[in-house]
């Protein structure tokens, strides 16, 4: 899919991801909502190749489907690695923006996700040392095959699996189930999507590792 004919802000509320891609190349999806993307580019004289490629590789992101039963333990963590460790890192980073930026502009907004930001950078913080545990300990163990010794790991890596999903529920408390009211700007929408985007990995990514690599 090309999005070369998409208005701006059109893809920033339903390409997640998408206002990373536009944040770093100064494209205001906010003002420029109803402009054509190439137009945008043509007036700012933007290379129209990596932002075309960057905003496909996001849809394709949603549409990959792997028979992960049918994988080694190191395939199988390579794809989580991957599709989810090198995903959570870019998503957190951009989700704290977008937060940062409703809560200082729609602040005194009665539906405001105040306290979200804090909320994600919190999340960052427990979820980038998970991370790295499972990369550093857990997941060699697990490549080597050596079962008896992953034992104590992985029953921490669950609990704090549970700890991550309790997170989530806090999401949900903060952001009216993750609705955006009917009057939200580009940028409220854009971090709803996110929102919904960062979510359904997470648990995609919990499912993953308790119900297969875990029980393995």
């Amino acid at each position: 899919m090309s999005y070369i004919d998409w208005p701006v802000g059109k893809i920033a509320t339903e390409v997640p991801g998408a206002t990373a891609v536009f944040f770093k190349n100064r494209i205001n999806f906010c003002c420029d909502g109803k402009k054509i993307l190439s137009d945008v580019i043509e007036r700012k004289s933007l290379d129209k190749q990596p932002i075309l490629q960057a905003l496909q590789a996001l849809s394709q992101r949603k549409e990959e489907q792997l028979s992960l039963e049918e994988l080694t333990n190191q395939q199988v963590i390579g794809y989580v690695l991957q599709r989810f460790h090198e995903v959570h890192r870019d998503q957190l980073n951009e989700l704290q923006r977008l937060a940062q930026r409703v809560e200082t502009v729609h602040g005194k907004h009665p539906l405001c996700p105040t306290g979200l930001a804090q909320l994600l950078a919190n999340m960052e913080a427990e979820l980038e040392q998970h991370m790295r545990k499972e990369e550093s300990i857990l997941f060699p163990l697990l490549a080597n095959n050596s079962a008896p010794m992953a034992r104590g790991p992985i029953s921490v890596m669950r609990a704090e699996h549970d700890d991550h999903l309790a997170n989530i529920e806090t999401i949900y408390e903060l952001t009216n189930d993750v609705t955006p009211h009917e009057d939200a700007c580009n940028t409220w929408r854009a971090l709803y999507l996110g929102l919904q985007e960062f979510i359904s990995d997470l648990n995609q990514h919990i499912h993953i590792e308790n119900n297969i690599l875990f029980n393995r």
